[in-house]
């Protein structure tokens, strides 16, 4: 009859007490390096988080208040602050669309970052073709119903004037922007708010659709403060009719 030595003896006990886990040494080594690695991650979840917290109290809010020639609120103005290190942190925007709603673009203006993906999904009864001319985005939406199944890229800055070769009345806009900092004007007020804005010197640029075909965007230099608040009013002059 062969003895168990005492070691032998401890496995079988430890066997009998969870018969479905076997001890072995690399599934120990395997637990530490897996229990590493979780500690890890998180420090640099961690990490992430604080400089996410760093980044956003260092941050100011832009208001802008944009006005036409005589001084009235305008409607459907783009705002937006541009900078080297604006166009660094340039992402694409997921989910935009450009829908086509009783013959018209809806949202009429539309503003994306450069880099984005657009549908163009048709919700009337009647078919269109999207199409546009502009150097920013040439493309063409042959008559359709429904949504595309392919979105279109936008990987330029520049305006894009949008058209339906079977609807001439539908005129829609699209600006592409190369900053993460934009935003337009709502009805009524006039004024657009940027909030969570890097300290720094900015061009701050206002376009508006009414601006003639081809011209550039009114420019000023803008400073945000690390925390607080900045103004700013735009009056925009030569808009058409």
């Amino acid at each position: 009859m062969t003895l168990c030595s005492p070691a032998e003896r401890a496995v079988f006990a430890r066997r009998a007490r969870h018969p479905g886990r076997r001890a072995t040494g690399g599934g120990s080594v395997l637990l530490l390096r897996l229990s590493e690695l979780g500690r890890a991650l998180h420090g640099q979840l961690l990490l992430g988080l604080v400089g996410g917290l760093v980044a956003m109290a260092h941050a100011g809010t832009v208001v802008v208040a944009v006005a036409d020639a005589a001084g009235e609120p305008l409607t459907d103005a783009v705002v937006f602050l541009d900078s080297a290190e604006a166009r660094k942190q340039v992402k694409p925007l997921i989910g935009a669309e450009m829908a086509q709603e009783k013959r018209k673009f809806v949202p009429s203006v539309l503003v994306v970052p450069v880099g984005t993906e657009v549908r163009f999904p048709n919700h009337d009864s009647v078919r269109h073709h999207v199409y546009s001319f502009s150097p920013a985005k040439k493309f063409e939406l042959k008559l359709y119903s429904g949504t595309p199944s392919n979105p279109v890229l936008f990987d330029k800055p520049g305006v894009v004037v949008l058209g339906c070769n079977i609807h001439d009345q539908m005129v829609g806009w699209m600006l592409v922007v190369e900053t993460p900092f934009y935003g337009r004007t709502p009805d009524g007020s006039g004024k657009v708010q940027l909030d969570n804005v890097p300290p720094g010197v900015y061009t701050l640029r206002t376009w508006h659709a009414r601006l003639p075909v081809g011209a550039p965007a009114q420019e000023q230099v803008l400073t945000v403060p690390s925390i607080g608040a900045v103004s700013a009013s735009v009056r925009m002059a030569g808009l058409q009719p």
